[in-house]
C-alpha cells in the first residue's frame, strides 16, 4: 500500500496544499513549528480515524478558518482509492472514492499507516493504559470491528460502574441489574481478549526477530499478555462464561470497591528484555530499540494478515536513535513507503529521498 497524495485546505497551519508522494522513502525536511507533523496528522486520520494529537477534530482547525477539509489518494493490491474528510461547524463528511460514508467505521480498514512519534516511548516506560491503547490501535488496522465492539464494551463498563455510585450514595439498586450488565460486559470482553491473545502471538515472533537483528543479536524481548483470564482458552463461549462467573463472584467486593475491578480495560501487556521487565530495567536506548522493534512487527502482522505492507509514518523519531538503528530503519524497509519528518537532510539524501521542503504550511519538492 502506497499513498500518492495529500491534499488540505485550512488544516492546522494549512492554508492549502496539494503534496505527492513516492514509493519508498520521503522526507518532509523543515525547521520546527513549520508543519511538517500535520501532514502526517492529517494522513493517519484516515487509518485510525482521529488525530493522533489532538483530544477533538475541532482543534485541527486553522486559525481563523471555519473548517478544514483533508484527503489522500492512495494505492493498493485492489487498485487506486482516495478518501476524504471535512469538518465545517458541527458538520462533518467523510469520503470513499467520492461517496459518502455514514461515519468513521466504514473508513477504518481502507487505509493502513504505522505511525512512530516521541510519546510511543510510553508504551514501554508508561502504564498500562499506554500498553492497552497500543494493542487497541494496532489490531483495529487488521480488525477494523474491533474498535466498535471495544466502545461497546466501555458503555457497558460505564453503565455498570455507575450502578455500584448509585449503591456507595446509598440508593437503591436491583442487583439482577448490575448482573445483566456484567453479562453484557462478559460477552464484549471474549471478543476483546481472544482478539488481543492472537494479536499479540502475531506480533511477539516479528518483535522478537528486529530486536535481535537491531541489537546484534544481544537482546531478546518476550510479550506475555496479563488477562484475568488463561491464555489457553481460545473458544469464546468459554472465555465469556469465565469472564461473567468471574464478574458474579467478585460483585459484592466491586460493589464496596463502587468500581469494576476485573475486564480488559484492566488487561497489560508485559514486555521484556532478556527476562527483566523493560518498564523498570531497560536503558533509554533500549526503550527506543522494544518501542520501534514493536511497530516494525506491527506492519509486519499489517501484511501478514492483508498480504501488503501499510505506509510507514515516522514523525521526528529517528534522530533520537543511534546511527545503527538508524541505518537499520532505513535499509530494512526499502521495499516499503516511509514518510519521515525530520529537520536534517543529508543522511536521508543518501537513500535517494524523495525531499519536501516545509515552511509555513507550505510543501514544496526540492527535487535534489
Amino acid at each position: 500500500m502506497i499513498i500518492k497524495n495529500f491534499s488540505a485546505t485550512g488544516f492546522r497551519n494549512i492554508e492549502k496544499c496539494d503534496v505527492t508522494f513516492t514509493p519508498g522513502l520521503n522526507l518532509l525536511h523543515g525547521k520546527n513549528a513549520q508543519g511538517k507533523t500535520n501532514a502526517l496528522e492529517g494522513i493517519y486520520i484516515f487509518s485510525r480515524g482521529k488525530s493522533f494529537r489532538a483530544r477533538e477534530d475541532g482543534e485541527l482547525v486553522g486559525f481563523g478558518k471555519e473548517g478544514f477539509h483533508i484527503r489522500i489518494d492512495y494505492e493498493d493490491k485492489t487498485g487506486e482509492g482516495s478518501l476524504e474528510y471535512s469538518l465545517f461547524g458541527k458538520e462533518r463528511q467523510r469520503k470513499r472514492n467520492g461517496y459518502k460514508l455514514k461515519g468513521v467505521s466504514e473508513m477504518l480498514g481502507s487505509f493502513r499507516s504505522v505511525l512512530f512519534y516521541p510519546d510511543n516511548l510510553e508504551i514501554v516506560k508508561g502504564g498500562p493504559e499506554e500498553r492497552r491503547s497500543f494493542l487497541n490501535v494496532a489490531i483495529s488496522q487488521c480488525y477494523p470491528s474491533y474498535l466498535k465492539c471495544y466502545s461497546d464494551y466501555k458503555k457497558a463498563l460505564e453503565n455498570r460502574n455507575c450502578l455500584f455510585k448509585f449503591l456507595a450514595k446509598g440508593l437503591y439498586v436491583d442487583k439482577t441489574e448490575i448482573d445483566s450488565w456484567s453479562y453484557s460486559m462478559a460477552d464484549y470482553a471474549s471478543y476483546i481478549y481472544l482478539m488481543r491473545a492472537e494479536y499479540i502471538k502475531r506480533l511477539a515472533p516479528h518483535a522478537e526477530k528486529i530486536l535481535s537483528e537491531i541489537s546484534g543479536g544481544a537482546e531478546k524481548i518476550q510479550l506475555v499478555y496479563d488477562s484475568d483470564i488463561e491464555e489457553d482458552i481460545a473458544d469464546r463461549e468459554a472465555v465469556r462464561e469465565e469472564y461473567f462467573k468471574l464478574l458474579l463472584e467478585n460483585r459484592d467486593r466491586e460493589c464496596a470497591a463502587g468500581v469494576s475491578l476485573f475486564g480488559p480495560h484492566r488487561d497489560d501487556l508485559k514486555i521484556k528484555i532478556s527476562g527483566l521487565d523493560s518498564r523498570l530495567y531497560a536503558s533509554q536506548g533500549q526503550q527506543r530499540s522494544v518501542v520501534l522493534a514493536l511497530k516494525l512487527a506491527e506492519g509486519e502482522v499489517i501484511r501478514e494478515m492483508t498480504g501488503e505492507y501499510p505506509v510507514y509514518l515516522f514523525d521526528d523519531v529517528l534522530s533520537e536513535l543511534d546511527q545503527r538503528r538508524r541505518e537499520y530503519v532505513l535499509s530494512a524497509l526499502g521495499d516499503r513507503q516511509i514518510i519521515i519528518t525530520s529537520c536534517e537532510s543529508e543522511e536521508y539524501e543518501r537513500y535517494g529521498a524523495n525531499i519536501i521542503e516545509v515552511s509555513g504550511g507550505e510543501y514544496v519538492s526540492a527535487h535534489r
